[in-house]
């Protein structure tokens, strides 16, 4: 076993895991937070993106032990509260989903999206930027409207990701 302690959606956590621990499953077995999904296992869907010292990464091929005194943030840790972060407004708002399953990955993508690029976002860049993200219910259609909205709603004020060690 080995230690890792990193701070989680603002929280400082330490634990011992095996050293074969991906993050993802630190994030769901060992801390509950299971909005990170596991779609793929192989880094191809998108359904496990987390953002990590505030850059998106894929948490299902992250060891926990590369990512010792990091900062993470999951899904859970984007709202303020009860107060949705404008890009999961946006989704709710513009129905950027259908089951729900790949939206984790898809807003915490977008959401980096929008700190790599700025807020005008059209729909090219947002559509070449998902690549990585895959969604097998809607067609996109909807999650590109979300994003451009989110991404909009962001600049008007409302800051970026906050980061969770702010």
């Amino acid at each position: 076993m080995t230690t890792v302690s990193l701070t989680v959606n603002g929280k400082a956590v330490t634990a011992n895991v095996d050293p074969r621990t991906l993050l993802v499953q630190f994030l769901r077995e060992n801390l509950r937070l299971t909005g990170t999904h596991v779609g793929c296992d192989t880094s191809q869907c998108g359904a496990c993106v987390v953002h990590l010292d505030g850059k998106a990464v894929k948490s299902c091929t992250t060891l926990a032990v590369s990512v010792d005194g990091a900062n993470v943030t999951t899904i859970e840790g984007l709202a303020d509260g009860a107060t949705l972060h404008p890009m999961q407004e946006a989704f709710r708002e513009h129905h950027g989903l259908q089951c729900g399953f790949c939206t984790p990955g898809m807003i915490m993508a977008a959401v980096d999206m929008v700190n790599r690029r700025g807020n005008e976002l059209d729909e090219k860049t947002i559509r070449e930027d998902l690549e990585g993200n895959i969604c097998r219910c809607t067609g996109y259609h909807n999650i590109v409207k979300a994003i451009a909205a989110g991404a909009e709603a962001m600049g008007k004020g409302s800051a970026p990701l906050r980061q969770a060690a702010e």
